[in-house]
């Protein structure tokens, strides 16, 4: 750790929740140079994998939203350093004004120039589009009890149709994974996190991936803030449907729930978009 952080590590305090994740281990570090800083270590190749992706972005991105890079090791084990930022407001609550300054730093997200070589949301779209899966294997969704059979089978194809025409083309950066956990306000700045899942496209998306889990949070309905998303909604609510029924992974234990709350906030999104009946 020392040779990742320049400096002795004095103190360490783990840090427990944040993330849905349990491949990693988190500590706020205290140097013998007065710094603090955020540490991750992965526990597993997976989470290597996922800090390399976030290492990326944080070596060749300066921005006002992103946090100082402060270390980084990769050999035998995998590391990365942030600026600690457990001072700061992590919501929620929503105070007023934030919800509107993550609007706007959205915005400086897409304009922002992506780093070369990021995965552009077209080829995504696979991961993406769980009506597929919906379609392969339906038992999932329907033992979930998210929908019924009936309505399932008159859905699904406008469903499918929806999902696999949504425009998620551009040339936008985009976080990919914008939620309260990975977000904080401190002194009028707004930080975003954990950058493992950053790609190029609609920046769009970013927003209406955002706005089921802020509605969890007390927020406005999320066609109340979009309209008209372009399939883009029906795209989201295909992820978290066809999760939501799944096994637990060992590695995020408390995901599955979380996915089945947005699913009850994006289906009936989805459906009100298309003209169908809710869920």
């Amino acid at each position: 750790m020392a040779a990742a952080l320049g400096g002795v590590p004095l103190r360490r305090q783990p840090i427990l929740g944040g993330g849905y994740g349990s491949n990693t281990r988190r500590w706020r570090v205290e140097l013998d140079d007065g710094r603090t800083a955020f540490v991750k270590l992965a526990l597993d190749d997976v989470a290597a994998e996922w800090l390399r992706d976030e290492h990326r972005v944080y070596s060749s991105l300066e921005a006002p939203f992103m946090p100082e890079l402060l270390g980084w090791y990769d050999d035998n084990s995998t590391l990365l350093a942030i600026e600690d930022l457990s001072a700061a407001y992590w919501p929620p609550p929503w105070q007023p004004g934030q919800v509107e300054q993550v609007l706007a730093t959205l915005g400086d997200v897409a304009a922002t120039a992506p780093p070369a070589g990021l995965t552009t949301l077209e080829e995504l779209r696979e991961r993406l589009n769980g009506w597929e899966l919906v379609a392969s294997d339906p038992e999932p969704l329907l033992t979930s009890g998210l929908v019924g059979r009936d309505w399932l089978e008159r859905a699904l194809p406008r469903l499918r149709e929806a999902a696999a025409a949504c425009d998620l083309s551009g040339d936008a950066l985009l976080h990919l994974d914008v939620r309260s956990d990975n977000l904080c306000f401190r002194e009028g700045h707004l930080f975003l996190v954990d950058w493992n899942l950053a790609c190029v496209g609609n920046p769009l998306l970013d927003l209406v991936a955002w706005l089921p889990s802020l509605r969890l949070e007390g927020g406005p309905e999320p066609w109340e803030l979009i309209p008209e998303s372009g399939g883009l909604a029906t795209l989201i609510a295909g992820y978290f449907a066809s999760r939501a029924g799944l096994p637990t992974p060992s590695t995020a234990p408390r995901v599955r729930p979380f996915q089945r709350r947005q699913a009850e906030i994006t289906l009936p999104w989805a459906a009100r978009e298309l003209g169908l009946p809710p869920p």
